[in-house]
């Protein structure tokens, strides 16, 4: 089955919902998916960059210690990934309610 036909079953499968409650319904998983994504990068970049800093520098990659390079680095290699969820995720909320291009 492929990525149309499970969209199309789904759009079936799902109630009716009047266009405000629809747009009520994507606003709040947009948000929602918004809000648990940022609070992921504060976890990486504050948490493991200056919560856990002691504890991460006992472990060491290129020469430097793991919480200066989540300090320096690794919080923005994070935001990277988080934007391709990001992506990835808010396509699949626009053909769950039916707001995709």
């Amino acid at each position: 089955m492929d990525e149309t036909e499970q969209h199309r079953e789904r759009v079936e499968a799902e109630p009716e919902r009047s266009g405000e409650d629809n747009a009520a319904a994507y606003w709040r998983a947009n948000l929602r998916l918004v809000g648990i994504l940022l609070a992921i990068w504060f976890a990486v970049s504050f948490g493991a960059g200056i919560l856990l800093r002691d504890w991460l520098d006992r472990v060491h990659i290129g020469g430097y210690p793991l919480g200066f390079w989540f300090a320096q680095q690794g919080s923005i290699y994070v935001f990277l990934i988080l934007i391709a969820v990001y992506v990835r995720q808010m396509r699949r909320i626009e053909r769950r309610f039916d707001v995709d291009d």
